[in-house]
């Protein structure tokens, strides 16, 4: 789940689709820009979190930028994550840490490509 909710936010930003309606897509961002790198990560990473595959370092790689996301845009703002709005930011990054130390379940890809193997 954790997965599919951070896909949705590449979703926004790549593809346009997801977004309120009284917010225009204005197109996807430049490639090289922070939103842009960080909806590559959301949309490729998170998917691939979502089925299983790589979990280990891609739930790692999510950690570090949800880390990232927190510290550039919510940290500045206050001390305390309910205060500075970075609540999902940091709960974000440690379910990913957690995902990360624990691997990906008896249903990821990575389990049926171990039992193959």
């Amino acid at each position: 789940m954790a997965g599919l909710m951070l896909l949705q936010h590449g979703v926004q930003k790549w593809l346009g689709l997801l977004l309120p309606p009284d917010r225009p897509w204005n197109g996807a961002p430049e490639l090289l820009s922070r939103p842009g790198f960080s909806g590559v990560l959301e949309l490729v990473v998170g998917a691939l979190l979502t089925i299983g595959l790589l979990t280990r370092p891609v739930a790692f790689v999510l950690s570090g930028l949800m880390a990232f996301a927190y510290f550039l845009a919510h940290a500045p703002d206050g001390f305390w994550p309910i205060l500075n709005g970075g609540e999902l930011a940091a709960l974000y990054c440690f379910v990913f840490l957690y995902i990360a130390s624990r691997g990906g379940g008896p249903l990821s890809v990575d389990k049926a490509v171990r039992k193959k193997g």
